[in-house]
């Protein structure tokens, strides 16, 4: 029997899983307990990462199951799952619309109203009108409907408005396409107040109201206008993330038939069916693809950036970072890092730490070279900018910048260019292989210093996502940091590591040893035990090797942020098994792994998830940690996370999402506190 065969109904897919975790983010959105416009900002994360999801993920599907390289079997199996999750959507879409309203009427009670193009005073009409000469006049270009032969030279992901032209008088209607230009004036445009009220219009309602200026010239006419939005198979955004096993090969392999055309339509759904046949007909609309009538409103991506009116009490209470006292020192961090071992957990944590490390090692004449991985940067990066300031001092420094970071590449490009200008070596990466960890190695006369995290190097991630960075001087660590860029710059060279965890080396292979240490020590009748936290688990011989250490009487524990593979808590198979999922107002970013060893515990922080793609496809690092202050914190996160009853949710495979149960604790809270209160540093002002 197959290893396939064995996880039958016992695995989870990968893309169902993902459907479990964004509904988490609805289920957030609907909370009483969270402020509304935090509540519509998690509305808009929804939209956004489902539209990213179906452009990518989704897409890849589409084409896997028209490949004519596929077995039947496989086939099935492709298109239960595209089935699965047109109807996952479809669900969560209905819960969706009732939250978004129910949101709105709260808004209501704190005189924060919406408005549409009937429910406008005299003063607002003018307003408009002026605004529409001003602002809009040019970026509302109706395309008749009948000179367009399809859809394939429109943009996806943008509303667009459907129109009805009728001239008074005569029956005979004509039909115009208008794009909502949005990403210039934002979707949401706030006009004069009345009885009260804020009054916000979406954009979309603001063009309604402009259709007889935009269609001046012509007969006087009635207008009706229908929405709607649709996402294609963007060839280009092709799934570089791809778990890459035999399915993902045959969809990288095979030439796009259906680049340009449509696989999720969303559209009003009072728009009359004829014209619903004409938007499908002109889109290509497909068996397998989603189609949803909707409210009047899509793109609720947009609810992101909804304007406050000044209702700061409607949002998160803010939290201030906290800088650690060694990052405030007058003595120097490089001397104090190679004294022991130090450390940050971003939010918590100021960033400004790790810029102070970098900004130091530019100006000491001791650091001789910086190399550094960069994934993902800051729109103004106080990071390049220390790096330019190390290669302008003479040092030798090297940036390797991961040009496919998916939806960052044109900010990588222009800051790779910045640097290269600058006389930085910037190295492209590695052909084949993403280079997704995040490290930091400075050469230095009195001993080399290097920086492993779990999260991007970016000032912006860093006040959301919550990571760990941890700056050592062991030897053992730092030289084997510096092979990790003699591996990059040379990728067919043999490397061997000893104390990192390294991917596509070995790190797999030596988690599932570890794994197999639990199994025998539990069967021994020893203590055995793994608390966890990560982003994904999706990789098939870690979930069938987690299944066995549970069946064991291992007891695992975790922490999970996305996609889960897993099913939890079945009686005699993974009844050791617990996992919880939290959505808060900071996004889990972190990995670490903690292994019981026999008593001897064995503690890890990282880049990597448990994917293919990260255990294969990718460049990765797992540090071991060794300092007792940094083993305390990642224990205590952890099983703070593990004990969340605000906002830990059950993940059980099954995508119930149940709320833990128990007195009340919201770790990401208790986490800020213990920071604060532990850390005793200054607080700097934002």
């Amino acid at each position: 029997m197959t290893k396939t065969d064995k996880l039958k109904d016992k695995y989870v897919d990968r893309d169902v899983s993902w459907m479990y975790f964004n509904y988490r983010i609805l289920q957030e959105a609907e909370k009483e307990s969270v402020p509304l416009l935090e509540r519509l900002s998690f509305l808009g994360i929804y939209s956004n990462n489902l539209d990213e999801f179906f452009r990518v993920r989704v897409a890849s599907l589409n084409r896997i199951v028209e490949s004519e390289d596929l077995t039947k079997k496989m086939r099935q199996t492709v298109k239960k799952n595209i089935k699965t999750i047109s109807n996952l959507t479809e669900k969560f879409n209905r819960e969706y619309t009732d939250a978004i309203q129910h949101v709105f009427k709260e808004l209501e009670l704190h005189n924060i109203r919406l408005r549409n193009e009937t429910q406008l005073n005299d003063e607002q009409k003018v307003w408009l009108r002026d605004f529409y000469y001003d602002k809009l006049n040019g970026s509302t270009n109706p395309i008749w409907l009948n000179e367009l032969k399809d859809f394939s030279g429109l943009e996806d992901n943008r509303i667009y408005l459907i129109v009805e032209k009728t001239e008074i008088g005569e029956k005979k209607s004509k039909y115009a396409i208008i794009k909502v230009p949005d990403k210039i004036y934002g979707r949401f445009i706030k006009i004069p107040s009345s009885d009260g009220f804020d009054n916000i219009m979406y954009l979309d309602d603001v063009v309604r109201f402009c259709l007889p200026i935009i269609f001046i010239g012509f007969h006087k006419s009635d207008y009706r206008a229908y929405s709607f939005k649709f996402t294609k198979d963007a060839e280009m955004e092709v799934d570089n993330d791809a778990d890459y096993g035999m399915m993902e090969r045959i969809a990288l392999g095979v030439n796009s038939r259906k680049h340009g055309e449509a696989l999720r339509v969303i559209y009003d759904r009072e728009m009359p069916q004829a014209l619903q046949k004409k938007i499908k007909a002109h889109l290509y609309i497909k068996e397998l693809d989603t189609i949803i009538g909707s409210e009047r409103y899509q793109n609720h991506k947009d609810l992101m950036d909804f304007p406050d009116c000044g209702h700061s009490e409607l949002r998160y209470p803010r939290w201030k970072q906290v800088m650690k006292p060694e990052f405030m020192s007058e003595d120097s961090i490089l001397d104090l890092i190679r004294e022991k071992d130090r450390f940050i957990h971003v939010p918590y944590h100021s960033f400004n730490g790790y810029i102070r490390l970098l900004r130091e090692a530019a100006l000491k004449p001791e650091v001789k070279e910086i190399k550094t991985t960069l994934y993902r940067l800051a729109k103004d990066s106080k990071v390049i900018e220390a790096l330019i300031c190390a290669a302008r001092n003479g040092k030798k420094v090297t940036a390797v910048v991961e040009l496919l970071a998916r939806f960052d590449e044109e900010s990588n490009i222009m800051w790779s260019k910045r640097m290269q200008e600058e006389g930085v070596n910037v190295i492209f990466g590695v052909e084949g292989l993403k280079v997704h960890s995040k490290l930091l190695y400075i050469k230095n006369r009195k001993g080399d210093i290097a920086c492993i995290g779990t999260g991007n190097f970016h000032e912006g991630n860093a006040k959301v996502y919550t990571d760990y960075m941890m700056m050592t001087a062991r030897p053992s660590l730092v030289s084997e940091v510096a092979k990790v860029f003699c591996f990059i710059e040379r990728p067919f060279q043999q490397v061997r590591f000893n104390q990192l965890l390294v991917s596509p080396n070995a790190m797999k292979r030596r988690i599932l040893r570890m794994l197999d240490i639990e199994i025998k020590n539990a069967q021994s009748g020893k203590d055995a035990w793994l608390k966890m936290k990560i982003n994904h688990i999706t990789d098939r011989d870690i979930v069938a090797k987690l299944y066995e250490a549970s069946n064991a009487g291992v007891k695992i524990d975790i922490v999970i942020r996305g996609n889960c593979s897993l099913i939890t808590g079945m009686p005699g198979f993974s009844e050791n098994i617990r996992a919880v999922g939290i959505i808060d107002r900071y996004l889990e970013h972190s990995r670490i792994l903690i292994f019981c060893n026999g008593g001897r515990n064995k503690y890890y922080i990282g880049s990597a998830d448990w994917m293919p793609r990260n255990l294969l496809n990718r460049i990765e690092v797992m540090t071991p940690v060794f300092d007792d202050d940094l083993k305390a914190d990642l224990m205590r996160t952890i099983d703070l996370g593990l004990a969340d009853t605000a906002n830990g949710r059950i993940v059980d495979g099954y995508g119930k999402n149940e709320m833990q149960r128990g007195p009340y604790l919201r770790s990401q809270e208790e986490i800020r506190r213990l920071t604060a209160m532990n850390t005793g540093g200054s607080v700097p002002e934002e």
